[in-house]
């Protein structure tokens, strides 16, 4: 059979730095600590295309996915990242041609999670991972890793919080007494979506969990889906009382990590981006950082 994709290109020859699949849902058994846990992942897989070359051979990455997702059913991989570092590297030798490959999955990841312990129940989170090939001059395949988690949360408004206690300490002169300033005041609140990444040499490794901790512990307050009267009143309270800004989230988040994760290194890279789902505002904001941890430890010890 001819083999049309190794022909060379009707139109003028570019390298094409991907050419891939997208949109690619498979289920994924990982191994963690305590317990095997079935993700559902969205994977986009991509090799880069020589510009001699008419097309890329995209069954074999459809291929490729099958096999390592079936695997994991006996043989459950370590991570998300992991396996998308397996799909990497695999994707390199499926297609000689080509000198880097890319493979990155989405997946909804669960945690026990309440107001209290009698509220818990399975919160979802998301889980990003992205593994990056590439093939040296003499063969040798290095790979470097991505690993993220997204997390919804709270926040309140630290300015309207002020404007409102000018506004209501004319009306109840009573406010201005000094043992009120910590009063919290009612403010606009916004929905938080907050994203960490992490970008990591194989053989390196970051807790999920951990990572959604630091993301929760930035916002105003986390967000629950069980919350009976009395919880939800302690959720509003308990996030006017620690009124926050996006950048004050992003800034919280960043300073914290250097401590948060001391097992890793300074070199290891560090991307945060949050969003604010404004509520009396048309519009969203957002804010978004990148560095490396040495960098986020040197700002946060002065």
């Amino acid at each position: 059979m001819k083999d049309v994709h190794a022909l060379p290109p009707t139109d003028r020859g570019f390298r094409l730095l991907e050419v891939g699949l997208a949109d690619v849902r498979k289920p994924l058994t990982v191994q963690r600590r305590d317990r095997l846990v079935t993700l559902t992942a969205t994977f986009a897989v991509a090799v880069d295309l020589p510009a001699g070359r008419k097309g890329s051979d995209l069954s074999r990455n459809a291929e490729l996915l099958a096999e390592v997702v079936d695997e994991t059913v006996t043989r459950p991989v370590a991570s998300l990242e992991s396996a998308c570092s397996q799909i990497a590297r695999s994707l390199l030798a499926r297609h000689p041609s080509a000198t880097s490959s890319r493979a990155s999955a989405r997946a909804v990841y669960f945690l026990a999670r309440g107001v209290s312990p009698d509220r818990e129940s399975l919160e979802d989170f998301v889980l990003l991972a992205t593994a990056r090939a590439r093939r040296g001059e003499h063969g040798a395949v290095h790979v470097v890793r991505e690993v993220g988690t997204e997390a919804v949360g709270l926040t309140a408004c630290p300015c309207a919080m002020e404007n409102v206690r000018e506004q209501l300490t004319e009306r109840y002169p009573l406010l201005a007494d000094p043992s009120l300033a910590d009063l919290p005041l009612v403010t606009h609140n916004q929905r938080n979506r907050t994203r960490l990444t992490f970008e990591l040499e194989e053989g390196s490794e970051v807790e999920a969990d951990r990572m959604i901790e630091a993301i929760e512990a930035a916002q105003s307050s986390p967000t629950y889906a069980i919350l009976k009267r009395g919880d939800e009143a302690r959720v509003v309270v308990d996030a006017h009382r620690h009124p926050r800004f996006v950048e004050d989230v992003l800034r919280s988040l960043l300073a914290s990590l250097g401590a948060r994760f001391p097992d890793l290194a300074d070199s290891v890279y560090v991307r945060a981006e949050t969003v604010s789902e404004e509520s009396i505002h048309k519009y969203n904001v957002v804010a978004s950082h990148a560095a490396t941890l040495g960098e986020l430890r040197a700002n946060s010890n002065p």
